[in-house]
């Protein structure tokens, strides 16, 4: 439905809102823990169709259909935040 129209087609005046945060992030310092920001990587993950799935439960025990992509990705932060930590457990 939205899939072909841009944010910047779709409504120009929050486009522009947002392209400005953007280049006030990059030009100042943000000394504010909370506000920091985060990497074009993370960005793009967050902007991803996986935003759009409720997937409640555990990799493999959802109590919704259609959840096999984002259990790959669950199971995926699982195991490297296991290596990560050391842990032999891990909730994500």
């Amino acid at each position: 439905m939205f899939k072909d129209i841009s944010i910047k087609e779709f409504d120009p005046v929050l486009a522009e809102a947002m392209a400005a945060e953007s280049v006030r992030q990059e030009n100042h310092i943000e000394l504010i823990a909370s506000e920091n920001y985060c990497s074009q990587a993370v960005m793009e993950a967050q902007g991803t169709d996986l935003t759009n799935k409720y997937a409640e439960g555990y990799p493999g025990k959802r109590y919704y259909g259609g959840c096999e992509h984002v259990d790959v990705v669950e199971q995926l932060a699982i195991d490297r935040a296991k290596v990560q930590f050391g842990a032999e457990y891990v909730n994500v």
